[in-house]
């Protein structure tokens, strides 16, 4: 069926003008697609219309590209893809940032090298008692008692800043959480090793060098070589100084989950008679005052190490059944 409304197209009358004017219509409508393309063509202009487009598209990226909290900050920004090439040039600025702490410690200390040496270093010694005496042996003995002086002084006073570059080398391993949970890791740090100098200065070397002065029989004089007490010396603090990082060593081993508060707890009894004997293998005298002097602080180490292990336990449990209910 045709529809009436339908236009129809005259194919031809007699003299052909119907084929003439289909003809014309089909080559008609090639020439209107060439001219329009062309006039496209024609309206964009080379090449400062790709450049207005490059530079619109690279506003809308920069508007659109996220800001990193780092970048906010001004702060370097590690990421974590770094290769192992990168990671060494880390390593090797740090290393060369706590070398040149280290240098301006020792040039400070060297100004006060003398009191150092006569008021820090040979001060216990003198309390000690009058029945023991310093001698050097050697020709360079005290200039190797004035670099190690310094050096350990030096040591001590760039500690907090190691320590804080070797945290900065480790941080970018860790998790967003455990981050922020390590903010005062550094305080923490540089207060359990002081404390432990402290402790060893103000109160395991007068009782030792008390005991060794008073020892034995009067007819002997003790004359002590410089290099043998500075040798003691520098060991007693640096021995007091790693033992008092228990706690810390205990946060870590807690954290990678090597050690929990039932395992410390467990064991406390062990421990503490571990504790007892170290203090009397360490402890010069007999006494049972002078070994529960160096025993105590051991056992309440000991103990702040499980809060501590307990505390890390808690805070993972409670982001697991964060997470399981989400």
């Amino acid at each position: 069926m045709s529809n009436e409304n339908e236009p129809t197209i005259p194919l031809s009358d007699g003299n052909g003008a119907g084929a003439e004017s289909v003809n014309e219509t089909k080559s008609a409508v090639p020439a209107v697609i060439e001219q329009e393309e062309a006039k496209s063509t024609d309206d964009l202009e080379f090449p400062d219309d790709f450049e207005k487009l490059e530079v619109a598209a690279n506003a809308s990226s920069d508007n659109t590209a996220p800001v990193s909290e780092n970048e906010a900050t001004g702060e370097e920004e590690t990421h974590e893809g770094m290769g192992f090439l990168d990671h060494l040039e880390e390593l090797r600025w740090r290393i060369l940032r706590g070398g040149i702490a280290f240098l301006v410690a020792a040039i400070t200390c060297t100004f006060f090298a003398d009191y150092l040496v006569k008021d820090v270093l040979i001060r216990p010694l003198i309390q000690s008692g009058t029945n023991i005496h310093l001698q050097n042996l050697v020709p360079y003995g005290q200039l190797s008692l004035y670099f190690q002086v310094v050096f350990f002084s030096a040591f001590m006073l760039a500690f907090p800043y190691l320590a804080w570059e070797i945290w900065k080398f480790v941080e970018p391993g860790l998790h967003e959480t455990e981050r922020s949970a390590s903010r005062f890791m550094i305080l923490f740090i540089s207060i359990c090793f002081f404390s432990g100098i402290a402790f060893g200065y103000f109160v395991f070397l007068p009782i030792s060098l008390k005991f060794f002065a008073g020892f034995g029989t009067t007819l002997i004089t003790n004359n002590i070589s410089v290099q043998d007490y500075i040798s003691f010396f520098l060991g007693t603090l640096l021995t007091t100084g790693i033992v008092f990082e228990l706690p810390f060593i205990s946060y870590v081993l807690s954290k990678i989950g090597l050690l929990t508060p039932a395992f410390m707890r467990f064991y406390r009894r062990h421990a503490m008679i571990t504790m007892l004997v170290v203090a009397a293998i360490v402890t010069p005298s007999t006494d049972m005052v002078t070994q529960m002097v160096i025993a105590i602080p051991m056992i309440l180490l000991y103990e702040i190490s499980i809060f501590i292990s307990g505390s890390v336990q808690k805070n993972r449990n409670k982001k697991l059944m964060e997470e399981s209910a989400a």
